[in-house]
């Protein structure tokens, strides 16, 4: 009997993915600022990024554009700024 929980194993998996995310739109130096919901999605590895990226919406962390690109807010570089980059 396993010890692990495939639902919360997901959600961790998820939450992982919605950090990387954050750092990727956030690093002016490294990465372009703005990016298409698709890009993210191949970069992340994900066949679905919606269903990374719309906790961060909802959350005030990205921005998505009505012509399906995503950019960081300024409460993102703000977290940033205060947590650091982890990992």
């Amino acid at each position: 009997m396993p010890d692990e929980n495939p639902i919360l194993d997901q959600e961790r998996k998820y939450d992982a993915i919605e950090i990387d995310v954050i750092y990727l739109l956030t690093a002016p130096d490294e990465h372009p600022p703005i990016w298409s919901v698709a890009d993210v999605g191949r970069q992340m590895e994900t066949g679905d990024p919606m269903a990374v990226l719309r906790p961060l919406c909802c959350a005030g962390l990205i921005h998505r554009t009505t012509d399906d690109f995503v950019f960081a807010t300024p409460a993102a570089y703000k977290m940033v700024g205060l947590v650091g980059r982890v990992g």
